[in-house]
């Protein structure tokens, strides 16, 4: 923009000048200064308006906030998860972008709120289509549409919950019931409040006095 308005006001000096010269030699040698000028104005990439450029940098500006609240629901054809995000159906289309691979998909909404938001889900529990998955704009909510290669039950969303859940299972099913039962309390006590760890260990001492006595075989 400075360069702008120096190029400009040598036009303006050179334009001066030529209303002044008297010499032939003097005026060719302006008016060739002159075109010049003119041409390399005209080249110069015009400035934007405030408010585009103001809209540019906030589309650019502000941070990525990453998604992690999210539910799901799936029909015979469709894994379908609902990510809610204010006012997103005010954006233009292109802002709401997800890229899908036949085992994960990646969202993207640009500049909502002068902030971005992304969420990732790697390791889908099966093969999705990626030319049959999609995703539509509702009032204040995404809906992502991955399409299943195989009209079947999904028992969770990602191989990852999957493992969890497996690991979890074999904790408790042991062939021995008092593991499988120290197991669970152990977790449970774990995860409890005051109240809960309290209430376990109240059974626990029971359970030992009871031993001693006699009444109990087991060792739980």
């Amino acid at each position: 923009l400075l360069f702008l308005n120096q190029l400009q006001k040598d036009l303006e000096e050179v334009k001066e000048l030529l209303t002044k010269a008297t010499r032939k030699r003097l005026r060719d040698v302006l008016m060739t200064e002159k075109h010049k000028l003119e041409l390399e104005i005209k080249n110069q990439p015009s400035p934007k308006p405030k408010d585009v450029a103001e809209e540019e940098k906030s589309s650019l500006g502000g941070y990525t906030v990453k998604i992690n609240n999210y539910g799901w629901d799936q029909s015979e054809k469709f894994i379908k998860i609902y990510i809610s995000l204010n006012g997103v159906q005010k954006l233009p289309a292109e802002n709401v972008q997800v890229n899908f691979t036949e085992r994960s998909f990646d969202l993207l909404v640009k500049n909502l709120n002068g902030k971005n938001y992304t969420m990732t889900f790697n390791n889908l529990l099966k093969p999705i289509s990626v030319e049959g998955s999609s995703r539509k704009i509702k009032t204040d909510t995404v809906l992502v549409m991955c399409r299943k290669k195989r009209e079947e039950k999904w028992e969770c969303l990602t191989q990852v919950e999957k493992e969890s859940k497996e690991k979890e299972k074999a904790a408790y099913d042991t062939s021995d019931p008092s593991e499988g039962l120290m197991n669970l309390l152990k977790k449970m006590y774990a995860e409890g409040d005051d109240e809960m760890k309290r209430t376990i260990n109240k059974a626990w001492v029971e359970s030992r006095e009871k031993q001693s006595k006699g009444d109990i075989p087991m060792d739980i």
